[in-house]
């Protein structure tokens, strides 16, 4: 059986004041494509469908309009809801829309995990969906499990319950974090381990499709559990990461094949760092993709360039940030109490201050010259 992985669509999403909505949907057709040509006989969705619980109706009608395009191709779909999602809007209409081959997760209940099966030659394979719980939202159905705020014993007890048949294949699809999984700046991150869950907790799964990290990585030494990241870089320290599909492959009982399939982003995400004349050369970005990437610059310039935000723009059209790295950037600054200050020499003073907190250098001529303006207007 083939089983085409991803999560953390993040439909709707922002960067850094840009929306995504057409790079997702360009990315979304590829993820058709590849259903197309791949032909699965499952598709998994391992939540965070939305970036909002609230999400906006473009970023609901992109998504219905792919759910409606995979469905046509008849690949079962199943769908759970992230902890950016609002379980109960991916719940919705999941009884009707299980009769066409779509799975959406319900809320969670002591009753609510049920295995949806598939069969091929090899037989049954059992799909459990299991969304973003907190302990909060399951010790109540559980009152002698002593789950208390722990992650861990929260998911051994859900898992338990399950009364999963070990004899057959089984494959959960769930959004949490694994103990030691590595993190991207563009997710929630745990605080102190208490969202922890350990990788052991899946060791009755042939698969563990894991949504909520955003870099494709395997979890707990395991091969079958695994993220298979975000299909967009949603952050600066994904910049080198490269995204994709995973592509599982069910053989008989105890035989796991996985796979890469790479996606191409609309846009690049990418940084560059050098003196502002330096990367306003034609040379510089000429024959690159720079003009329309998603662009992190770092300016090295000594002095800061007037209105650098919107020359930049001229040229990178979607610049996402800006820093300087220099010397005052870089200064370990510690300014003392003055106990001498002469107020007939503010000048003197001033540029005592500048010197300080420019690593050393000293003002340039324009730069002394309006500071004397603004010292005759204020001491006149």
């Amino acid at each position: 059986m083939k089983i085409l992985h991803t999560a953390d669509l993040h439909i709707g999403k922002n960067l850094d004041g840009y929306s995504l909505i057409e790079d997702q949907k360009y990315i979304l057709d590829q993820i058709i494509k590849v259903i197309k040509s791949e032909k699965p006989d499952a598709f998994i969705i391992a939540g965070d469908v939305y970036d909002k619980s609230t999400p906006s109706a473009e970023a609901v009608t992109l998504f219905d309009s792919f759910l409606t395009q995979v469905a046509s191709e008849r690949v079962p779909v199943f769908v759970i809801s992230g902890n950016h999602d609002s379980s109960e809007r991916i719940a919705f209409g999941n009884k009707i829309m299980s009769e066409g081959g779509v799975y959406m997760s319900p809320v969670f209940s002591a009753d609510s995990v049920k295995p949806v099966t598939l069969n091929d030659s090899n037989g049954p394979v059992n799909f459990y969906m299991l969304p973003f719980i907190k302990p909060f939202e399951v010790r109540d159905f559980y009152p002698d499990a002593e789950i208390g705020s722990d992650y861990n014993k929260m998911m051994a007890t859900v898992i338990g319950a399950m009364n999963i048949n070990g004899s057959q294949r089984n494959v959960l699809i769930t959004h949490q974090y694994i103990t030691g999984a590595t993190l991207s700046d563009s997710e929630e991150r745990p605080v102190g381990g208490l969202d922890n869950v350990d990788a052991g907790n899946f060791a009755g799964f042939d698969y563990v499709a894991l949504g909520h990290l955003h870099k494709p990585q395997s979890c707990g030494g395991k091969d079958y559990i695994r993220y298979s990241g975000s299909p967009l870089k949603y952050s600066l320290s994904e910049e080198g990461t490269e995204k994709s599909l995973t592509m599982v492959e069910l053989g008989a009982k105890g035989s796991v094949s996985i796979s890469e399939i790479p996606l191409k982003p609309l846009h690049q995400l990418k940084s560059i760092m050098g003196k502002y004349n330096q990367i306003m050369e034609h040379s510089y970005y000429d024959g690159t993709t720079l003009p329309e990437d998603y662009v992190y610059i770092t300016l090295t310039d000594e002095q800061e360039v007037s209105e650098a935000m919107r020359l930049l723009r001229g040229v990178y059209h979607r610049l996402a940030g800006l820093k300087y790295d220099n010397v005052s950037s870089n200064a370990d600054v510690t300014v003392g109490v003055v106990a001498d200050i002469d107020l007939d020499k503010p000048d003197v003073m001033a540029n005592e201050l500048f010197a300080t907190v420019m690593g050393g250098r000293e003002m340039s001529a324009e730069q002394k010259e309006y500071l004397n303006s603004l010292i005759n207007k204020i001491w006149n």
